[in-house]
């Protein structure tokens, strides 16, 4: 979904300034959430590494892969601030996930 060719369009009520930074987040969300769901017993620092890893691949190809996205600071951030929370609510809830 972070490859796909960038469209931004207003046509929509749910399109609004700044909705890429939301999407970054909750898809970033859900991949530190699931990777530790995965991987229960990563050490935060290993977890973050692998994250960070992956945040800067997928910003430095949507900007190689000529597709009408490019690499951006602000996205990377999101990026990071969705695996921290994603990580935090693994934290929090694996006792309740059987």
């Amino acid at each position: 979904m972070l490859l796909k060719p960038g469209i931004e369009t207003g046509d929509y009520w749910f399109v609004f300034q700044g909705i890429d930074k939301v999407v970054h987040i909750s898809t970033f969300v859900m991949l530190g959430f699931c990777f530790m769901s995965a991987f229960p017993k990563t050490r935060f620092i290993v977890f973050l590494q692998i994250m960070m890893c992956y945040t800067f691949l997928t910003e430095i190809l949507q900007d190689e892969m000529g597709l009408g996205r490019s690499l951006e600071v602000w996205d990377a951030v999101a990026d990071t601030i969705g695996v921290l929370i994603g990580y935090f609510l693994f934290r929090k809830t694996r006792n309740f996930v059987v």
